[in-house]
């Protein structure tokens, strides 16, 4: 049996909201802003019978509480899909959405599953990260992993330690540069119509909408990222402003096989060609993107000069920096983030990894021709993951 080809078909997003009281889904539940999402995707795509999704994997850092009971299924059901579609959980911390499609990806090959549902959601507000985590002592104990390892800002410090030509100045431009993106792309419309307006209420305001991202700062500048604290080093080069924040929002997209696809009549906006992880010392976990790459580069036969668009997750500036320096990619090459990424819109762990699919998949169809492009994020514990998108718009293939 020949493996079958992958598409991604559609992908929405809520808008993302900072984390705490007074965030936008302070009072929101993390379940109801993934049905918000499902819900979306099948309104978006009225050709898709409900029974024929085959799988509804959702992702989940912190699966307790409203992020618990097995989300996938909990929000398949919830969200009106037939009671014989199953659904499960997955946890690769902020690759949670990219494993999400990945694995729901491989089944689609296979044949076992026609069309499924894949994403994420991450209410950091309601499930701080590492809540009710209990690490096993013999990690320092027996030097397994520095302390800092727990920590995710200080392995950015960490980076910065083992790059010291990524200083402080350049995390902070590129952080002011993803500002200015985020901002220009709202501008123009081009972030906009993957959002999916969610109902909110406060009990100040009572009800209202959420119909754009709560973290971006426009106007951000150098001068002003300068004098930030930086909370995980005195005298450190980790600040707020040049990281991501701590967010909350869900993410979702459809998969499927590209044959069914055109039986269904569904948009096929991007061919799966390759996925890769890789694991690296946890104590310098942004450095993951760099083999996982790699490894999947090397395997296609390809270089960094076949990709023409590069969505890279803004966990940190520092991060960013040591994957484009490695592959000596300039941080101002339009290919990278062309409409600014997570230290603007913001990283709600595990539903990150669809954004960054969604927003490739809306640069694709702008951009013809380009064939190749790149998702790819460092994970928590050491690891990093990249997955390799085919343009099915590619004007090479007419």
């Amino acid at each position: 049996m020949r493996a079958r080809e992958v598409v991604f078909c559609d992908g929405v997003r809520t808008p993302f909201g900072k984390s705490g009281p007074k965030g936008i889904y302070a009072e929101t539940r993390a379940d109801d802003l993934i049905v918000r999402v499902i819900r979306e995707l099948l309104r978006r795509n009225p050709n898709l019978p409900k029974e024929r999704v085959g799988e509804v994997a959702i992702a989940a850092t912190t699966q307790i509480g409203d992020q618990g009971l097995t989300i996938g299924r909990a929000a398949a059901v919830l969200s009106g899909l037939p009671k014989s579609v199953p659904g499960y959980s997955i946890d690769r911390m902020c690759a949670g959405a990219m494993t999400a499609v990945t694995t729901v990806a491989g089944s689609v090959a296979l044949g076992s599953v026609d069309v499924a549902v894949a994403g994420g959601v991450e209410h950091m507000g309601r499930h701080p990260m590492g809540e009710g985590v209990d690490p096993n002592p013999r990690f320092i104990s027996e030097g397994l992993v520095d302390e800092s390892a727990l920590f995710m800002g200080m392995t950015a410090e960490n980076l910065h330690d083992r790059f010291p030509e990524i200083t402080k100045e350049r995390a902070d431009a590129y952080a002011a540069a993803s500002q200015a993106k985020v901002a220009a792309a709202y501008e123009a419309g081009k972030i906009q119509p993957d959002l999916v307006p969610m109902a909110i209420r406060t009990k100040e305001l009572g009800w209202s909408w959420a119909t754009r991202d709560e973290p971006p700062r426009p106007g951000t500048t150098v001068e002003t990222l300068a004098s930030l604290k930086t909370p995980f080093r005195p005298h450190g080069r980790v600040t707020a402003g040049n990281s991501s924040g701590i967010n909350d929002g869900a993410t979702g997209c459809i998969i499927a096989a590209e044959e069914v696809a055109a039986e269904l009549g569904l948009s096929a906006k991007m061919r799966l060609v390759d996925f890769s992880f890789a694991g690296v010392e946890p104590e310098v976990m942004g450095i993951g993107p760099v083999p996982a790459t790699e490894k999947l580069l090397a395997r296609r036969s390809l270089t960094v000069d076949d990709i023409g668009l590069f969505e890279i997750n803004e966990a940190f500036a520092v991060q960013v920096l040591a994957f484009l320096d490695h592959f000596k990619i300039d941080a101002a090459d339009p290919r990278v983030n062309p409409w600014g990424g997570a230290i603007a819109i913001g990283h709600p762990l595990a539903s990150s990894g669809v954004r960054l699919m969604t927003q490739l998949a809306a640069e694709f169809a702008e951009h013809p021709e380009v064939r190749y492009g790149l998702t790819t994020m460092c994970i928590g514990m050491g690891m990093g993951g990249s997955v390799l998108w085919e343009n099915t718009a590619w004007e090479g293939a007419k």
